[in-house]
Protein backbone atom coordinates (compact mmCIF):
# COMPACT_ATOMS: atom_id res chain seq x y z
CA UNK A 1 0.00 0.00 0.00
CA UNK A 2 2.85 2.34 0.90
CA UNK A 3 4.42 1.44 -2.45
CA UNK A 4 1.26 2.49 -4.31
CA UNK A 5 1.11 5.77 -2.39
CA UNK A 6 4.77 6.41 -3.10
CA UNK A 7 4.24 5.67 -6.80
CA UNK A 8 1.19 7.94 -6.90
CA UNK A 9 3.10 10.81 -5.27
CA UNK A 10 6.00 10.44 -7.64
CA UNK A 11 3.92 10.04 -10.84
CA UNK A 12 0.63 11.77 -10.02
CA UNK A 13 1.14 14.57 -12.50
CA UNK A 14 2.06 12.19 -15.32
CA UNK A 15 -0.90 9.95 -14.53
CA UNK A 16 -3.31 12.88 -14.51
CA UNK A 17 -1.94 14.23 -17.78
CA UNK A 18 -2.06 10.81 -19.38
CA UNK A 19 -5.62 10.15 -18.15
CA UNK A 20 -6.73 13.56 -19.36
CA UNK A 21 -5.17 13.00 -22.77
CA UNK A 22 -6.76 9.57 -23.06
CA UNK A 23 -10.13 10.94 -22.01
CA UNK A 24 -9.87 13.87 -24.41
CA UNK A 25 -8.76 11.57 -27.20
CA UNK A 26 -11.71 9.27 -26.60
CA UNK A 27 -14.09 12.22 -26.55
CA UNK A 28 -12.62 13.60 -29.78
CA UNK A 29 -12.88 10.15 -31.32
CA UNK A 30 -16.56 9.93 -30.39
CA UNK A 31 -17.19 13.44 -31.72
CA UNK A 32 -15.34 12.64 -34.93
CA UNK A 33 -17.33 9.44 -35.38
CA UNK A 34 -20.59 11.28 -34.80
CA UNK A 35 -19.55 14.02 -37.22
CA UNK A 36 -18.56 11.46 -39.84
CA UNK A 37 -21.91 9.67 -39.49
CA UNK A 38 -23.75 12.99 -39.80
CA UNK A 39 -21.79 13.85 -42.92
CA UNK A 40 -22.55 10.42 -44.41
CA UNK A 41 -26.25 10.82 -43.58
CA UNK A 42 -26.25 14.30 -45.10
CA UNK A 43 -24.54 13.05 -48.26
CA UNK A 44 -27.13 10.28 -48.56
CA UNK A 45 -29.94 12.79 -48.11
CA UNK A 46 -28.42 15.08 -50.73
CA UNK A 47 -27.98 12.14 -53.10
CA UNK A 48 -31.61 11.15 -52.54
CA UNK A 49 -32.72 14.74 -53.16
CA UNK A 50 -30.68 14.90 -56.36
CA UNK A 51 -32.20 11.61 -57.46
CA UNK A 52 -35.70 12.85 -56.64
CA UNK A 53 -34.99 16.12 -58.44
CA UNK A 54 -33.96 14.20 -61.53
CA UNK A 55 -37.12 12.10 -61.34
CA UNK A 56 -39.25 15.25 -60.95
CA UNK A 57 -37.46 16.92 -63.88
CA UNK A 58 -38.01 13.86 -66.04
CA UNK A 59 -41.67 13.68 -65.05
CA UNK A 60 -42.18 17.40 -65.63
CA UNK A 61 -40.55 17.14 -69.07
CA UNK A 62 -42.82 14.22 -70.00
CA UNK A 63 -45.86 16.04 -68.61
CA UNK A 64 -44.90 19.23 -70.45
CA UNK A 65 -44.61 17.38 -73.75
CA UNK A 66 -47.95 15.69 -73.11
CA UNK A 67 -49.56 19.05 -72.42
CA UNK A 68 -48.30 20.43 -75.74
CA UNK A 69 -49.71 17.36 -77.53
CA UNK A 70 -53.12 17.89 -75.88
CA UNK A 71 -53.16 21.46 -77.20
CA UNK A 72 -52.32 20.32 -80.74
CA UNK A 73 -54.47 17.20 -80.96
CA UNK A 74 -57.56 17.99 -78.89
CA UNK A 75 -58.18 21.60 -77.94
CA UNK A 76 -56.87 23.46 -80.98
CA UNK A 77 -58.63 21.46 -83.76
CA UNK A 78 -62.02 21.93 -82.09
CA UNK A 79 -61.47 25.67 -81.61
CA UNK A 80 -60.19 26.13 -85.18
CA UNK A 81 -63.26 24.47 -86.70
CA UNK A 82 -65.56 26.83 -84.83
CA UNK A 83 -63.40 29.82 -85.65
CA UNK A 84 -63.20 29.03 -89.38
CA UNK A 85 -66.94 28.50 -89.77
CA UNK A 86 -67.72 31.68 -87.82
CA UNK A 87 -65.42 33.82 -89.97
CA UNK A 88 -67.00 32.43 -93.14
CA UNK A 89 -70.49 33.15 -91.75
CA UNK A 90 -69.71 36.73 -90.75
CA UNK A 91 -67.59 37.89 -93.71
CA UNK A 92 -69.58 37.22 -96.89
CA UNK A 93 -66.92 37.52 -99.57
CA UNK A 94 -68.43 34.87 -101.82
CA UNK A 95 -71.73 36.78 -101.98
CA UNK A 96 -70.03 39.89 -103.36
CA UNK A 97 -68.02 37.85 -105.88
CA UNK A 98 -71.18 36.11 -107.04
CA UNK A 99 -72.98 39.44 -107.49
CA UNK A 100 -70.08 40.75 -109.58
CA UNK A 101 -70.05 37.59 -111.69
CA UNK A 102 -73.80 37.58 -112.34
CA UNK A 103 -73.91 41.31 -112.89
CA UNK A 104 -71.60 41.39 -115.89
CA UNK A 105 -73.22 43.56 -118.52
CA UNK A 106 -76.02 44.67 -116.21
CA UNK A 107 -74.23 46.56 -113.44
CA UNK A 108 -73.59 50.24 -114.03
CA UNK A 109 -69.97 51.42 -113.51
CA UNK A 110 -70.71 53.00 -110.12
CA UNK A 111 -72.31 49.80 -108.84
CA UNK A 112 -69.43 47.72 -110.13
CA UNK A 113 -66.86 50.04 -108.53
CA UNK A 114 -68.73 49.94 -105.23
CA UNK A 115 -68.81 46.14 -105.26
CA UNK A 116 -65.10 45.87 -106.15
CA UNK A 117 -64.18 48.22 -103.34
CA UNK A 118 -66.35 46.24 -100.95
CA UNK A 119 -64.66 43.04 -102.15
CA UNK A 120 -61.26 44.65 -101.55
CA UNK A 121 -62.13 45.55 -97.95
CA UNK A 122 -63.81 42.21 -97.20
CA UNK A 123 -61.01 40.11 -98.73
CA UNK A 124 -58.25 41.86 -96.81
CA UNK A 125 -60.35 41.86 -93.64
CA UNK A 126 -60.93 38.12 -93.90
CA UNK A 127 -57.29 37.39 -94.73
CA UNK A 128 -55.72 39.48 -91.98
CA UNK A 129 -58.39 38.57 -89.43
CA UNK A 130 -57.89 34.85 -90.16
CA UNK A 131 -54.15 35.27 -89.82
CA UNK A 132 -54.44 37.16 -86.54
CA UNK A 133 -57.14 34.87 -85.09
CA UNK A 134 -55.41 31.58 -85.86
CA UNK A 135 -52.06 32.85 -84.61
CA UNK A 136 -53.40 34.34 -81.38
CA UNK A 137 -55.82 31.49 -80.70
CA UNK A 138 -53.06 28.89 -81.04
CA UNK A 139 -50.86 30.85 -78.62
CA UNK A 140 -53.77 31.46 -76.24
CA UNK A 141 -54.74 27.78 -76.08
CA UNK A 142 -51.13 26.85 -75.43
CA UNK A 143 -51.03 29.35 -72.57
CA UNK A 144 -54.22 27.82 -71.16
CA UNK A 145 -53.07 24.21 -71.20
CA UNK A 146 -49.64 25.11 -69.79
CA UNK A 147 -51.12 27.11 -66.91
CA UNK A 148 -53.62 24.34 -66.19
CA UNK A 149 -51.08 21.55 -66.62
CA UNK A 150 -48.64 23.21 -64.23
CA UNK A 151 -51.35 23.54 -61.57
CA UNK A 152 -52.48 19.94 -61.96
CA UNK A 153 -48.94 18.60 -61.78
CA UNK A 154 -47.96 20.67 -58.75
CA UNK A 155 -51.20 19.88 -56.89
CA UNK A 156 -50.85 16.17 -57.56
CA UNK A 157 -47.15 16.12 -56.61
CA UNK A 158 -47.92 18.00 -53.41
CA UNK A 159 -50.57 15.43 -52.55
CA UNK A 160 -48.23 12.51 -53.12
CA UNK A 161 -45.48 14.00 -50.96
CA UNK A 162 -47.64 15.21 -48.07
CA UNK A 163 -49.63 13.56 -45.33
CA UNK A 164 -52.88 14.75 -46.89
CA UNK A 165 -55.04 12.39 -48.84
CA UNK A 166 -55.13 13.29 -52.54
CA UNK A 167 -58.90 13.75 -52.49
CA UNK A 168 -58.59 16.23 -49.62
CA UNK A 169 -56.40 18.63 -51.57
CA UNK A 170 -57.66 21.76 -53.30
CA UNK A 171 -57.49 20.16 -56.74
CA UNK A 172 -59.22 21.66 -59.76
CA UNK A 173 -62.75 20.37 -60.17
CA UNK A 174 -63.31 18.50 -63.45
CA UNK A 175 -66.28 20.69 -64.34
CA UNK A 176 -64.30 23.86 -63.67
CA UNK A 177 -61.40 22.48 -65.70
CA UNK A 178 -63.80 21.92 -68.60
CA UNK A 179 -65.16 25.48 -68.26
CA UNK A 180 -61.64 26.86 -68.30
CA UNK A 181 -60.62 24.98 -71.45
CA UNK A 182 -63.87 25.58 -73.36
CA UNK A 183 -63.41 29.32 -72.83
CA UNK A 184 -61.12 29.06 -75.87
CA UNK A 185 -64.36 29.26 -77.90
CA UNK A 186 -64.95 32.78 -76.62
CA UNK A 187 -63.26 34.30 -79.68
CA UNK A 188 -65.54 32.47 -82.12
CA UNK A 189 -68.70 33.00 -80.08
CA UNK A 190 -68.48 36.33 -78.28
CA UNK A 191 -65.38 38.14 -79.46
CA UNK A 192 -65.94 37.88 -83.22
CA UNK A 193 -68.36 40.80 -83.89
CA UNK A 194 -66.14 43.46 -82.30
CA UNK A 195 -63.00 41.82 -83.75
CA UNK A 196 -64.42 42.01 -87.29
CA UNK A 197 -65.55 45.60 -86.81
CA UNK A 198 -62.17 46.75 -85.48
CA UNK A 199 -60.18 44.79 -88.06
CA UNK A 200 -62.31 46.19 -90.90
CA UNK A 201 -61.66 49.69 -89.59
CA UNK A 202 -57.91 49.07 -89.68
CA UNK A 203 -58.14 47.62 -93.21
CA UNK A 204 -60.07 50.66 -94.47
CA UNK A 205 -57.50 53.01 -92.94
CA UNK A 206 -54.55 51.25 -94.60
CA UNK A 207 -56.20 50.58 -97.99
CA UNK A 208 -57.94 53.94 -98.42
CA UNK A 209 -55.22 55.16 -100.78
CA UNK A 210 -54.92 51.96 -102.80
CA UNK A 211 -56.77 51.68 -106.11
CA UNK A 212 -57.92 48.48 -107.78
CA UNK A 213 -55.48 49.07 -110.67
CA UNK A 214 -52.49 49.55 -108.35
CA UNK A 215 -49.72 46.99 -108.75
CA UNK A 216 -48.77 44.91 -105.72
CA UNK A 217 -45.59 42.90 -105.33
CA UNK A 218 -44.57 40.35 -102.73
CA UNK A 219 -42.89 43.02 -100.65
CA UNK A 220 -45.69 45.59 -100.90
CA UNK A 221 -48.34 43.00 -99.96
CA UNK A 222 -46.29 41.92 -96.95
CA UNK A 223 -45.86 45.55 -95.89
CA UNK A 224 -49.61 46.15 -96.31
CA UNK A 225 -50.56 43.18 -94.11
CA UNK A 226 -48.02 44.18 -91.44
CA UNK A 227 -49.33 47.75 -91.53
CA UNK A 228 -52.92 46.55 -91.03
CA UNK A 229 -51.85 44.42 -88.06
CA UNK A 230 -49.92 47.33 -86.54
CA UNK A 231 -52.88 49.71 -86.88
CA UNK A 232 -55.25 47.10 -85.44
CA UNK A 233 -53.04 46.21 -82.46
CA UNK A 234 -52.25 49.83 -81.60
CA UNK A 235 -55.84 51.10 -81.52
CA UNK A 236 -57.57 51.42 -78.16
CA UNK A 237 -56.14 50.74 -74.73
CA UNK A 238 -52.99 48.65 -74.27
CA UNK A 239 -53.74 44.93 -74.68
CA UNK A 240 -57.32 45.72 -75.78
CA UNK A 241 -57.12 42.70 -78.08
CA UNK A 242 -57.11 40.34 -75.08
CA UNK A 243 -60.84 41.01 -74.72
CA UNK A 244 -61.44 39.35 -78.11
CA UNK A 245 -59.85 36.15 -76.80
CA UNK A 246 -61.33 35.94 -73.32
CA UNK A 247 -64.09 37.43 -71.23
CA UNK A 248 -63.39 40.85 -69.73
CA UNK A 249 -61.84 40.59 -66.28
CA UNK A 250 -64.79 42.11 -64.40
CA UNK A 251 -67.24 39.80 -66.16
CA UNK A 252 -65.44 36.64 -65.01
CA UNK A 253 -66.66 37.16 -61.44
CA UNK A 254 -69.92 35.38 -60.71
CA UNK A 255 -72.47 36.78 -58.23
CA UNK A 256 -71.40 34.41 -55.50
CA UNK A 257 -67.88 35.86 -55.68
CA UNK A 258 -69.13 39.29 -54.64
CA UNK A 259 -70.92 38.10 -51.52
CA UNK A 260 -69.10 38.14 -48.20
CA UNK A 261 -69.48 35.22 -45.87
CA UNK A 262 -67.61 34.41 -42.71
CA UNK A 263 -66.94 30.81 -43.74
CA UNK A 264 -66.14 30.06 -47.41
CA UNK A 265 -68.01 27.11 -48.85
CA UNK A 266 -66.46 24.39 -50.98
CA UNK A 267 -68.06 26.02 -54.03
CA UNK A 268 -66.24 29.26 -53.20
CA UNK A 269 -62.95 27.36 -53.10
CA UNK A 270 -63.64 25.89 -56.54
CA UNK A 271 -64.56 29.29 -57.98
CA UNK A 272 -61.38 30.72 -56.49
CA UNK A 273 -59.34 28.02 -58.23
CA UNK A 274 -61.08 28.66 -61.55
CA UNK A 275 -60.58 32.38 -61.35
CA UNK A 276 -56.98 31.88 -60.32
CA UNK A 277 -56.46 30.06 -63.62
CA UNK A 278 -58.31 32.77 -65.56
CA UNK A 279 -56.38 35.57 -63.87
CA UNK A 280 -53.04 33.83 -64.43
CA UNK A 281 -53.89 33.38 -68.11
CA UNK A 282 -54.77 37.06 -68.47
CA UNK A 283 -51.55 38.06 -66.71
CA UNK A 284 -49.56 36.00 -69.20
CA UNK A 285 -51.41 37.47 -72.20
CA UNK A 286 -50.81 41.02 -71.02
CA UNK A 287 -47.13 40.45 -70.31
CA UNK A 288 -44.44 42.09 -72.43
CA UNK A 289 -42.94 38.68 -73.14
CA UNK A 290 -46.19 37.32 -74.63
CA UNK A 291 -46.62 40.47 -76.72
CA UNK A 292 -43.13 39.95 -78.14
CA UNK A 293 -43.84 36.30 -78.94
CA UNK A 294 -47.16 37.23 -80.57
CA UNK A 295 -45.49 39.89 -82.74
CA UNK A 296 -42.79 37.45 -83.85
CA UNK A 297 -45.42 34.81 -84.66
CA UNK A 298 -47.62 37.23 -86.62
CA UNK A 299 -44.64 38.50 -88.60
CA UNK A 300 -43.47 34.96 -89.43
CA UNK A 301 -46.97 33.88 -90.49
CA UNK A 302 -47.37 36.99 -92.66
CA UNK A 303 -44.13 36.21 -94.48
CA UNK A 304 -45.23 32.58 -94.97
CA UNK A 305 -48.66 33.66 -96.27
CA UNK A 306 -47.20 36.07 -98.82
CA UNK A 307 -44.68 33.43 -99.93
CA UNK A 308 -47.54 30.98 -100.47
CA UNK A 309 -49.43 33.52 -102.58
CA UNK A 310 -46.27 34.25 -104.55
CA UNK A 311 -46.01 30.56 -105.52
CA UNK A 312 -49.60 30.48 -106.73
CA UNK A 313 -49.85 33.84 -108.49
CA UNK A 314 -46.44 35.04 -109.65
CA UNK A 315 -46.80 37.96 -107.30
CA UNK A 316 -43.06 38.69 -107.38
CA UNK A 317 -43.41 40.28 -110.83
CA UNK A 318 -46.33 42.42 -109.67
CA UNK A 319 -50.09 42.02 -109.95
CA UNK A 320 -53.03 44.39 -110.03
CA UNK A 321 -54.91 44.58 -106.76
CA UNK A 322 -58.21 43.63 -108.45
CA UNK A 323 -56.67 40.44 -109.88
CA UNK A 324 -55.10 39.59 -106.53
CA UNK A 325 -58.40 39.54 -104.61
CA UNK A 326 -59.66 36.17 -105.97
CA UNK A 327 -56.25 34.66 -105.20
CA UNK A 328 -56.53 35.89 -101.63
CA UNK A 329 -59.79 33.99 -101.29
CA UNK A 330 -58.17 30.79 -102.55
CA UNK A 331 -55.33 31.09 -100.03
CA UNK A 332 -57.29 32.08 -96.90
CA UNK A 333 -58.67 28.55 -96.14
CA UNK A 334 -55.10 27.31 -95.72
CA UNK A 335 -54.65 29.64 -92.72
CA UNK A 336 -57.37 27.90 -90.70
CA UNK A 337 -56.73 24.36 -91.96
CA UNK A 338 -56.66 21.50 -89.45
CA UNK A 339 -53.42 21.38 -87.41
CA UNK A 340 -51.96 18.37 -89.24
CA UNK A 341 -52.22 20.22 -92.56
CA UNK A 342 -51.61 23.74 -91.30
CA UNK A 343 -48.12 25.03 -92.11
CA UNK A 344 -48.75 28.24 -90.18
CA UNK A 345 -49.39 26.42 -86.91
CA UNK A 346 -46.31 24.28 -87.47
CA UNK A 347 -44.31 27.42 -88.14
CA UNK A 348 -45.47 28.96 -84.86
CA UNK A 349 -44.69 25.78 -82.90
CA UNK A 350 -41.16 25.62 -84.32
CA UNK A 351 -40.20 29.21 -83.56
CA UNK A 352 -37.37 29.15 -80.93
CA UNK A 353 -38.89 32.15 -79.14
CA UNK A 354 -42.23 30.36 -78.81
CA UNK A 355 -40.64 27.15 -77.54
CA UNK A 356 -38.59 29.00 -74.94
CA UNK A 357 -41.56 31.07 -73.82
CA UNK A 358 -43.75 28.05 -73.08
CA UNK A 359 -40.92 26.11 -71.46
CA UNK A 360 -40.42 28.98 -69.01
CA UNK A 361 -44.16 29.39 -68.53
CA UNK A 362 -44.67 25.73 -67.62
CA UNK A 363 -41.71 25.65 -65.27
CA UNK A 364 -42.99 28.88 -63.67
CA UNK A 365 -39.64 30.57 -64.19
CA UNK A 366 -39.48 34.35 -64.74
CA UNK A 367 -40.42 35.08 -68.34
Amino acid sequence: MDLVRSFWRKHRKKILVTTTCLGSGYLLYKLYNAHTRNLADLERELADERHNDEIIKTQMKAHFENIQMIADVTTLPHALRRLSSRIAEEIHVSGVMETLSKGKGTLVPSEKLHLWNELKILSFTRMVLSLWSVTMLSLYIRVQVNVLGRHLYIDTARGLTSSHLLEELDLIDREEEKKFLTSADYLATNGMPSLISDMKRAVKEVLKGKQLKDMLTTRSLEETVIRILDVFMSKGSPHHWVDYLMMAQDATMSPRDTTTTSVPSSDDATVTKLHQLINETREVLTSTEFTNVAEISLKSCTVALVEEMEKQTGLAAGMQLAKLLPQIEKTVPEISAVPDENRFLQLIRDLPEVQLFFTLLYSNMPL
